[in-house]
């Protein structure tokens, strides 16, 4: 049962959540059966003490007391439960949402022919949306709901004289161009990190229409157009300046999932610019860390991503910001998730020391936590690595190569990730005894630099 869909579904639920299916599952619109909400109110008591819930047989009879075990009995009624909290979620979903709920009554009020509750309905929709902060794809979706509902009023009625269609087709084109090419630039970037291939069906004839008609004036659109263009030619940097201004310009009026996801792709623009050896794109990249964490965008309910964290470190230690590095740290090391709070700060605040050559603090630091995040851990490793040879500490390091190499063979790694820390290894074992040929010096400088997987690739470089 502690597996059960049922019992991972009331994990998830928070107290308010609880206290709201209570009442739900105690009204006999929702709800009929005793049993369900007795089925109810025991799992939740399991859960406020931290406890599992028993099998089937012990749960059974904790509901039906000494009444003959039924197995069937048992999972219908799970069942039954489990389909009552979806219908709740379902419930709540569309009451939270205003702007659904709304258009949704709209639909009812012109289905039952009630023109005075359905014009009152629209009205209230056209209010609720120009006071909202929003105008993205799904502002002109609802727009084009609404207005798609007084039309069909209308024409049942035999009324569209006084319509404008005209408008009407200008929110659903609206809607279907920014949702379109929003689809079109996240599927862009899926593809460029994983490798695979889409197709985009109507993109060039779409894109061909938005700069006949100018539809790019409409952020919605505009802010995805330029995305777009500076994703499938990055040479002309026209596209992303374009892109980087209105996503500054218009950022606020995007929600807040949504705001985020344009920033990592300015972001990962300005990474496939600065590895492709455009320097000058890694401060804006840092730039838009920094404007998106100032905002909240790059935030999750108000925790950092251990990955943008130790991204924003990493750039601002190229870069030699060493003092905003360390205020940086400081100051979201608690907004962390909890799993990776400290193995993340102690790496972060390690690699700070690296650079100020501090090396006693970093390898303390390094030694504080334990890196259960398999690839956090290699990069302590390779840290402590290039600690160990900057030290000049020979016999520590050849030790630590040793037992890094066995680890990674012991562990199921990504093979590109595998063959990147074996390289690393054996070329810094090739330093380690290479002395001061200057043959053999040249010879190993051009073998790391034809060495595809080498992330270390800059620093052992500089050792030779």
């Amino acid at each position: 049962m502690k597996k059960s869909r049922l019992w991972e579904m009331l994990l998830s639920l928070d107290k308010k959540e609880e206290r709201d299916l209570r009442k739900f599952l105690r009204s006999p619109y929702f709800n009929l059966r005793e049993d369900v909400a007795h089925l109810f109110e025991y799992l939740l008591r399991l859960k406020s003490k931290g406890e599992h819930p028993p099998d089937k047989p012990a749960l059974f009879q904790a509901i039906y007391g000494d009444e003959p075990y039924e197995d069937h009995r048992m999972r219908m009624l799970a069942s039954m439960l489990l389909k009552l909290i979806e219908r709740y979620l379902v419930v709540r979903s569309v009451e939270d949402q205003e702007l659904e709920y709304k258009t949704r009554l709209a639909a009812v009020f012109r289905k039952r022919n009630l023109p005075r509750h359905l014009e009152t309905t629209l009205r209230q929709l056209e209010e609720l949306q120009e006071k909202g902060d929003y105008r993205n794809a799904e502002f002109y979706d609802y727009r084009f709901r609404a207005e798609f509902e007084r039309y069909q009023y209308a024409a049942a009625n035999r009324r569209t004289d006084h319509l404008n269609l005209q408008d009407l087709a200008d929110q659903l084109d609206l809607a279907y161009m920014a949702r379109k090419l929003r689809q079109t630039c996240f599927s862009l970037s899926h593809q460029a990190v994983y490798r695979t291939e889409y197709r985009f069906g109507l993109i060039q004839e779409l894109l061909a229409y938005i700069d006949q008609e100018n539809w790019q004036r409409i952020p919605a659109v505009g802010i995805y157009y330029h995305c777009y263009l500076a994703l499938v030619h990055p040479e002309e940097e026209e596209h992303f300046l374009a892109f980087r201004r209105q996503i500054r310009e218009f950022g606020h009026q995007f929600p807040p999932f949504e705001i985020r996801n344009l920033y990592l792709l300015a972001i990962n623009y300005c990474i496939k610019k600065y590895n492709a050896g455009d320097k000058a794109y890694l401060e804006e990249e840092l730039q838009l860390y920094r404007e998106g964490l100032e905002k909240g965008y790059l935030l999750i309910n108000d925790h950092i991503s251990r990955f943008t964290f130790r991204n924003v470190v990493t750039i601002g230690l190229i870069m030699k910001e060493y003092d905003w590095v360390e205020r940086f740290i400081e100051e979201y090391r608690d907004r962390l998730e909890d799993e990776y709070r400290e193995s993340m700060y102690s790496f972060c605040r390690a690699n700070l020391e690296y650079e100020r050559k501090q090396y006693d603090k970093a390898l303390q630091l390094l030694q504080k936590s334990e890196y259960r995040d398999l690839l956090l851990n290699l990069a302590a490793k390779t840290l402590l690595l290039r600690i160990f040879f900057e030290l000049g500490e020979y016999a520590l390091l050849d030790s630590h190569l040793e037992a890094m190499r066995s680890f990674i063979r012991r562990k199921d790694i990504i093979s590109y990730h595998k063959e990147n820390y074996l390289n690393t290894i054996a070329f810094t074992k090739k330093l380690m005894n290479l002395g001061y040929d200057p043959t053999g010096r040249e010879a190993l400088r051009t073998q790391i630099a034809q060495t595809s997987a080498l992330a270390e690739r800059e620093w052992l470089l500089e050792q030779i």
